[in-house]
């Protein structure tokens, strides 16, 4: 089972060098640290960001924060029983 503040965690250190506020998932790729190939794992969840991208939403931009991204997209991933 996937720990939500792990993965949060991970996903705050990828998308926090991002120049926000953004405005799409492409403002994100040049902040993380293997581009669209950055992994994010947990438990039985594994998945790259090229993946989080073509599997939800991608969430609902523009994000003014890292914080307000993070939240959405395990809420997503959630609601879509990824985690």
């Amino acid at each position: 089972m996937a720990d939500r503040s792990e993965l949060h965690q991970q996903m705050t250190e990828a998308f926090e060098g991002a120049d926000y506020p953004v405005s799409s998932p492409m403002d994100l790729v040049p902040a993380l640290p293997d581009g669209p190939s950055t992994k994010f794992e947990s438990g039985d969840f594994s998945m790259t960001a090229m993946e989080l991208n073509t599997k939800i939403s991608g969430g609902d931009f523009p994000y003014d924060d890292v914080e307000s991204l993070v939240d959405d997209l395990l809420d997503e991933l959630e609601a879509k029983d990824f985690l």
